[in-house]
């Protein structure tokens, strides 16, 4: 056997180099190579040993030989092994208890170990588990955002755009670029010397005209350059659309220009853009050629590019690769004329005969009915499911019988189809459609649009009120498990509602309002919020039915009474109105308030008697009540019958005398002229009432209007103030009654004692800036603003007041805008924004913010006079009386002036329409 040579053969096992001679045996990872360990120490003394062996010499250590050669000599006994039995345990017999000990031991081991183990390894996990939240990994931190990037489409991913040079290479070599020294041409040179001389000769070589010498001695030709400007002028008007035989072009000289700038724009802009996106598409039909929507894509962006012919081609291209896909078939169709799509889509259906959309455009390709009709037949014949097709079918057809015929048919082979069932049903006779709809419900008893048909189809022939179909209908669809939700059949209502099935509208919120609502469920809350709904989309029929169901439930509920008593009254009869207050005090005989919208509705329409008929019912109801007292003696002081107003407020004052009842009275004194009598009322009331501020009011106005004493007028505002030191209007009386009096330093310090007792008061604050600004001081208003508006920052009275009167018209848009930002929603402080925009002459946005403002504040009767001053100059008949059939809808009580003009006594108003006539004369 040939042996091989010595440096080629393998090392031996655990070989260590210049083992023999001493020395200490290492690796290294070139050695090893990664995640690999040396010779264990075991193996490395038996390679000493087998070589001390072989040569005959001692068994040397790490560090040389061993010199000691008596080695059980040299054993002491402090060096033995304490396990190694000897002396008394030597030599003993190991029978079956030392082996059951032994496994004992083993055992208890073993489970401490387990137990040892589970503890590290859960210790181990949490320290983990509280590193990795220390410090986590990226894509932990990523984590969420990779999960997000499964809703991206293909789409989404093909519109990434390029992430460009972020390292600023382009940078870099832009400026090296820059520092680079490119040395100047001699030529350069010497045209730039002779550029400023003037050359007078002409050549008289006969070529003047048509060439000219440059300073290397070469001929220009100016003729063939301009032939060849003419040639590329002409290539460009062809391409353009320009017919060259004819001399025609289809340039439009209008556009021209704007397309041109816009066509450079984008060449500008996007053409980089486009030749990028140009070659990700085509690495990616280059990729994937069976992906369609990449061949789409591509031709698009030839589309968008202007480039229709080569977006042809492509897709022309996809289809041939993608023959089983409808859209690229779709899209190929798109970007041809009629001519070319019918032959592709004769080849695209021949492909996808199951496609429902290519037989709808090969359909709509078509231009006479009889070769639709015939597509589409040809269409069902292969595709005899299509719920599509068959409604296309239906629909080319002109006879209603043949459409009878057709959709026959369709429901024999599509029973699953309610559509068609309902259309075949529009069709039919009463009793036909009547057998149509039962065939229809037995095929799909899960269909409630059946059941929503049948009850319709009784309505239409009046029975509604004999057959219920809706109580069928919810125990039908409870055993099949299709009943829809209470909302869906709200919205079943509303929509039967639209289409004027009113008794099917009510018969759905009859049978289902209450539909898996439990006793312990708020159903009122739930069902009040379901009318107001109704009513914000204007359906006001399920509304009405709504408050009928809940009414049949919570009978004696007054808010639902109330609510419905709206919906009638803003939207609906009188005589329903009537109906349902009459209902409701039945069911409520103890709220006033019902008595008096009764009462009130029934003397609003001049019926005075039923009026006072009511009343009289209501205080058997509620004897003593001061509101039904104050209604019954309106309508008396209304109606002129004062001496029976008078008798009827002394008997209120003995029977029910209450605070209010008092101050009526001495209203109505007042608005009767009799000063006296009123004086004497006041007194008496506030012996009774001291803290009444509107007794006290009133005491010091009859001085003060009407007596036209001012100082028992002032002693009276002063005890008021005394009384009731937190009366805005009190505090308000006293000071413009010491303006109008000359004494301004008084009427300041009324203001300022007003302040100390109702801290952060907007009115108050106004009021002390007014006082200032109609004394002219104009310095001392403005800084009395600016401390206004530092306590109440929010405040949207003292904006207006400050944006109005303190800054120049130039000035006060911005601040305006400030004063939204801070404040928000203000009536007050739209009006401003609206009579800045109607001084701008913006009259459309002035009378949006004006309508803005009543939204915010309808109760506030400036904002209505302030509009409508806006529309006596710049509004419509139209638009007017809608204000006028809201202002007397909703009868606004509250406003600076018109409160002022409203509670006037020695004025008697008949409705809200005079009172805003006089407010807005007062308006400045």
């Amino acid at each position: 056997m040939l042996k091989r040579n010595f440096l080629d053969e393998p090392a031996p096992a655990n070989y260590v180099a210049g083992l023999g001679r001493g020395a200490t045996g290492f690796t290294t990872r070139s050695d090893i190579g990664p995640a690999r360990e040396g010779p264990s120490e075991e193996a490395i003394k038996a390679a000493l040993a087998r070589r001390a062996e072989a040569l005959g010499q001692p068994a040397p250590t790490a560090y040389g030989a061993d010199k000691k050669k008596d080695d059980d000599d040299d054993d002491d006994d402090r060096y033995q092994d304490p396990e190694n039995e000897v002396g008394l345990f030597a030599g003993g017999a190991y029978d079956e208890d030392d082996d059951e000990a032994d496994r004992i031991y083993q055992a208890v081991d073993e489970k401490m170990e387990r137990r040892r183990k589970t503890r590290r390894e859960a210790r181990e996990k949490a320290e983990r588990e509280e590193y990795e939240r220390k410090n986590p990994k990226i894509q932990h931190q990523f984590a969420d955002l990779k999960r997000g990037l499964e809703t991206l489409t293909d789409d989404d991913w093909a519109n990434l755009p390029e992430v460009g040079d972020l390292t600023g290479r382009n940078r870099r070599a832009r400026q090296a670029m820059r520092q680079k020294f490119y040395p100047t041409p001699d030529s350069v040179l010497a045209n730039a010397a002779g550029s400023g001389q003037f050359e007078t000769s002409v050549q008289d070589d006969g070529s003047a005209n048509a060439s000219s010498d440059t300073a290397d001695g070469t001929m220009t030709n100016f003729i063939d350059i301009g032939r060849a400007k003419t040639k590329v002028l002409e290539a460009r008007l062809d391409r353009s659309g320009g017919d060259s035989a004819t001399g025609a072009t289809n340039i439009d000289p209008k556009g021209y220009l704007t397309s041109l700038n816009r066509s450079t724009t984008q060449t500008a802009e996007q053409v980089g853009d486009i030749k990028r996106v140009r070659e990700l598409l085509q690495s990616v039909i280059k990729t994937n050629p069976k992906h369609g929507p990449g061949w789409i894509a591509a031709a698009r962006l030839e589309e968008v590019a202007g480039k229709i012919v080569q977006a042809r081609n492509l897709i022309a291209r996809g289809c041939e690769h993608c023959p089983k896909n409808e859209d690229v078939w779709l899209e190929s169709m798109r970007l041809n004329d009629a001519p070319n799509a019918k032959v592709i889509v004769a080849e695209a259906v021949r492909h996808n005969p199951k496609s429902v959309k290519l037989w709808v455009e090969a359909m709509e390709l078509e231009v006479d009915l009889r070769a639709q009709k015939r597509v589409v037949r040809k269409a069902l014949d292969i595709i005899p499911q299509s719920v599509v097709l068959w409604k296309e079918a239906v629909k080319l057809e002109e006879d209603p019988n043949d459409a009878k015929i057709l959709l026959a048919r369709a429901v024999e082979l599509v029973p699953l189809s309610v559509e068609l069932w309902l259309a075949l049903a529009r069709l039919e006779t009463f009793e036909n459609a009547q057998a149509v709809l039962n065939k229809a419900r037995k095929a799909i008893p899960t269909s409630h649009e059946i059941w929503l048909a049948a009850a319709r189809l009784q309505e239409q022939q009046g029975n509604a009120a004999k057959i219920n179909v809706m109580k069928r209908a919810v125990q039908a669809l409870a055993r099949a498990e299709a009943m829809p939700s209470r909302e869906d059949w709200i919205k079943e209502a509303e929509r039967c509602e639209e289409e004027g099935a009113v008794e099917t509208c009510q018969a759905i919120i009859r049978e289902t309002l209450g539909w898996q609502l439990e006793e312990d469920d708020d159903r009122k809350k739930i069902w009040m919020d379901d009318a107001d709904a109704s009513i914000s989309r204007g359906k006001y029929e399920t509304a009405r039915a709504i408050y009928a169901y809940a009414l049949r439930v919570f009978y004696t509920k007054k808010s639902i009474w109330r609510s419905a008593a709206d919906l009638e009254k803003n939207h609906g009869t009188k005589e329903a109105l009537w109906g349902l207050l009459e209902k409701a005090v039945e069911a409520c005989p103890k709220s006033e308030v019902l008595w008096m919208m009764l009462a009130k509705e029934k003397w609003q329409s001049g019926d005075i008697d039923g009026a006072r008929i009511v009343l009289g019912k209501a205080f058997k109801q509620n004897p003593n009540n001061e509101d039904i007292w104050l209604a019954a003696v309106k309508l008396e002081a209304e109606n002129e019958q004062n001496a029976a107003a008078r008798d009827l407020l002394a008997t209120a004052r003995r029977e029910a005398g209450t605070d209010r009842v008092w101050i009526k009275s001495v209203a109505f004194e007042r608005q009767q002229g009799d000063t006296d009598a009123a004086l004497s009322l006041v007194g008496e009331a506030l012996q009774l009432y001291p803290k009444a501020d509107k007794l006290w009011m009133m005491k010091g106005q009859i001085y003060e209007y009407e007596l036209n004493k001012i100082p028992p007028a002032r002693e009276a505002y002063n005890a008021g103030t005394k009384a009731c030191p937190k009366s805005i209007p009190l505090w308000l009386l006293l000071s413009r009654l010491e303006e109008k009096a000359g004494v301004l330093v008084r009427a300041r310090s009324v203001l300022d004692r007003a302040r100390l007792a109702v801290p952060k008061c907007p009115e108050l604050w106004c009021e002390s800036v007014r006082v200032e600004r109609r004394a002219g001081n104009i310095t001392q208003a403005k800084k009395l603003m600016s401390q206004a508006l530092q306590e109440c920052a929010h405040s949207g009275l003292l904006w207006a007041e400050s944006i109005w009167h303190l800054e120049a018209r130039t000035h006060r848009r911005p601040r305006l805008v400030e004063a939204i930002e801070k404040v928000g929603n203000d009536a007050t402080l739209y009006v401003a924004v609206a009579r800045n925009f109607w001084a701008e002459r913006k009259l459309s946005k002035a009378g949006s913010w004006f309508e803005k403002a009543i939204l915010v504040d309808p109760d506030r009767g400036d904002t209505w006079a302030w509009y409508w001053k806006f529309l006596s100059m710049h509004g419509e008949d139209d638009k007017k009386g809608d204000v006028l059939a809201k202002l007397s809808i909703t009868e606004p009580r509250h406003g600076e002036v018109w409160q002022k003009v409203a509670k006037d006594p020695r004025r008697r108003w008949r409705n809200s329409e005079e009172i805003l006539e006089a407010v807005v004369k007062e308006l400045e």
